[in-house]
C-alpha cells in the first residue's frame, strides 16, 4: 500500500512539473530564439556570455527582449508548478520565490523546489477556516503573503548559503585543474555544464573556461580548455530537440513543438533550451544530460578540440578546430539519443489543466 501511495505521489509531482513546463515552454522558446538571433548577428563582437552586445539597434532590441524572456523562465516555471498544486493563490508566491531561486544562485532546480514548496503550502493554507468577513481575503491576500514569506525565507536562508559555499568551492577546485589531463578536465566541465543547464554549477565551469581562454587565446594552448565546454553548452538542447522528433512517444506534443526552438538555441550556444525537457522528467533527463556531456567532453579533450571564443554552439565554428569539434558533437548527439532510447520511458499524454480556484472571492466584506 505504501509503495502504491508513493508511486501515486511521484506521478502527481511529475504532472505538476509538466504543467509548469507547458506554461514555461513559450517563454523559453520566445526569449531563447530572439536571444539566439541576437547572438548570431553579433557573433563577431562576442567576448563573453555577458557581452551579446549591440552592434546595431536590431541586435540591441533582440538581445534585450530575449534576455528578459530567458530571465523570466525560472519564475514562470515555479509559479505554474505552484498553480498546478494550489490554483491561483500559488501564482504570486511561485513567481516571487522563483525569482529568489535565481537571485540566490540555485537555478531551475531551485525554481522547481520553490514551486513545489509554494504549491503545497498554499494548498494547505487555503483550508484554514476564518470568519466570513475575512474568508474572502484568504486566497487573494493571506495565502500569497504567508506563503511568500515562509518559502522566501527558506530560499534565502536555507538554500542560498549552501549554494554560495558550493559555487566558491567548485570555482577554486576547477581552476586548479588547468594543468591536469585534458580528458579529465573535459569530462568534468562537460558534466558541470549539463548539470543545471545555465544554472550556478554551469556558470562555474563556463566562467572558469572564460578566464582560461582570456589568458592565452591560442589554438592548441589554453583555448583547449574551452573546447569541451563549448560543445557541452550546445549538446543538450540540440540533442533533446532531435530526440523529441526521433522518439516521439517519449515526449509530449508541446515538447515536440518546441524541438526546433531548442535546436536553434543549442546551435547559438544557449543551454537553457534543454530546461523544459529536463524539468518535465528530471529523473531520467538529468542523468542523460550529464552522462552524454561528460563523455563528449572527454572525447573533445582527447581530440584536442579548442575554441577561441568564450561561447558555444555552432556559431563559434569558424574559431574552433572545426573538424574535431563537429566529430565530437556528432558522437555526443549519438550517445544522447542512445541514452534516451534506453532509459527514457514512453509517456502517456495527460493534459494537466489546473482548475480555477473556487475559493477566490473578489468581493471583500467588512
Amino acid at each position: 500500500m505504501e509503495a502504491k501511495d508513493s508511486t501515486s505521489q511521484a506521478k502527481k509531482i511529475q504532472q505538476y512539473l509538466m504543467s509548469g513546463v507547458s506554461y514555461m515552454i513559450p517563454v523559453v522558446v520566445t526569449g531563447g530564439v530572439l536571444y539566439a538571433v541576437a547572438a548570431m548577428l553579433s557573433m563577431n563582437t562576442i567576448a563573453t556570455e555577458s557581452a551579446v552586445k549591440a552592434s546595431n539597434i536590431v541586435v540591441d532590441v533582440l538581445s534585450q527582449i530575449g534576455g528578459v524572456g530567458l530571465g523570466l523562465m525560472v519564475p514562470v516555471l515555479s509559479a505554474f508548478i505552484a498553480f498546478a498544486i494550489a490554483d491561483r493563490p500559488g501564482i504570486a508566491p511561485g513567481l516571487i520565490c522563483g525569482q529568489l531561486a535565481v537571485n540566490v544562485g540555485s537555478g531551475f532546480i531551485g525554481g522547481i523546489i520553490a514551486g513545489l514548496l509554494c504549491g503545497y503550502l498554499a494548498a494547505a493554507l487555503k483550508k484554514v477556516k476564518l470568519p466570513k468577513a475575512m474568508q474572502s481575503l484568504l486566497s487573494i491576500m493571506i495565502v500569497p503573503i504567508c506563503t511568500s514569506l515562509i518559502v522566501g525565507t527558506i530560499m534565502i536562508c536555507v538554500v542560498g548559503a549552501p549554494c554560495a559555499w558550493l559555487l566558491t568551492t567548485l570555482t577554486v577546485w576547477l581552476s586548479s585543474m588547468n594543468g591536469t589531463s585534458a580528458v579529465i578536465v573535459g569530462a568534468i566541465c562537460g558534466a558541470m555544464i549539463a548539470f543545471d543547464l545555465g544554472g550556478p554549477i554551469n556558470k562555474v565551469a563556463y566562467s572558469t573556461g572564460v578566464a582560461v581562454v582570456g589568458t592565452e587565446v591560442l589554438a592548441g594552448h589554453n583555448a583547449q580548455f574551452f573546447g569541451p565546454i563549448a560543445i557541452a553548452i550546445c549538446l543538450p538542447p540540440i540533442a533533446a530537440g532531435i530526440a523529441s522528433y526521433v522518439f516521439r512517444k517519449k515526449f509530449t506534443e508541446a515538447e515536440r513543438d518546441a524541438g526546433i526552438g531548442s535546436i536553434v538555441m543549442g546551435m547559438c550556444g544557449i543551454t537553457e533550451g534543454a530546461i523544459s525537457y529536463t524539468t518535465a522528467d528530471p529523473a531520467h533527463m538529468m542523468p542523460i544530460n550529464i552522462i552524454s556531456s561528460a563523455i563528449t567532453g572527454a572525447i573533445a579533450g582527447a581530440l584536442g578540440v579548442y575554441c577561441n571564443a568564450a561561447w558555444g554552439g555552432l556559431v563559434v565554428l569558424p574559431v574552433t578546430s572545426a573538424g574535431t569539434y563537429l566529430v565530437s558533437l556528432a558522437i555526443g548527439i549519438a550517445i544522447y539519443l542512445g541514452l534516451v532510447a534506453v532509459f527514457k520511458k514512453d509517456i502517456t499524454e495527460e493534459s494537466v489543466k489546473p482548475t480555477a480556484d473556487d475559493d477566490v472571492e473578489i468581493t471583500i466584506e467588512f
